[in-house]
């Protein structure tokens, strides 16, 4: 019913193994192109980072994340936008997720948006959720909307612009 088979012992292997041909190196393989295709999906990258020392003048778009250290002179849209505590953003705020440490003159518009103990925002917040930390200084208007990110309400006197006042900084 059972017998011994060679294929556990110890010692020299069959010579029909050693004949057999051996693989080829994987660094000059071939491989189908099949096989990236169901790889693990891509890690998410890390996110852009607008160093203390830099100074942006125009708008910044992408769909993943930004941290401003530095200042950025125009609209800024992200998934996830963090302001530094050192950092200001003269311009329109639109993202998914905000967190306002430093300074912000512009429109916010986020599903979620909290300024933190360090946070100075002048201009109105649009959003889903907010949390303002206590300690934060905010000059403007706060106004939820089931989704912030598609732009002004309908009725909204987005028609009629107000006369821009003016302004000591």
């Amino acid at each position: 019913m059972f017998s011994k088979s060679r294929i556990n012992e110890p010692g020299p292997k069959p010579a029909s193994e050693a004949d057999k041909p051996r693989p080829q190196d994987p660094m000059t393989t071939q491989k189908p192109a099949m096989d990236y295709a169901a790889s693990a999906p891509k890690a998410k990258p890390p996110a852009s980072v607008i160093s203390a020392d830099l100074s942006i003048t125009g708008n910044l778009k992408t769909t993943g994340d930004i941290l401003v250290e530095g200042s950025v002179d125009g609209d800024v849209r992200a998934h996830l936008l963090t302001v530094g505590e050192g950092a200001t953003v003269r311009g329109e705020i639109v993202a998914d997720d905000i967190v306002v440490n430093g300074r912000v003159v512009g429109k916010v518009r986020g599903l979620k948006v909290r300024l933190t103990a360090t946070a100075r925002v002048e201009g109105d917040i649009i959003h889903k959720t907010i949390a303002i930390e206590s300690g934060a200084h905010f000059e403007g208007s706060v106004q939820r909307q089931e989704d912030p990110l598609s732009g002004p309400a309908k009725g909204a006197a987005a028609a009629a612009p107000k006369p821009a006042a003016p302004s000591t900084v």
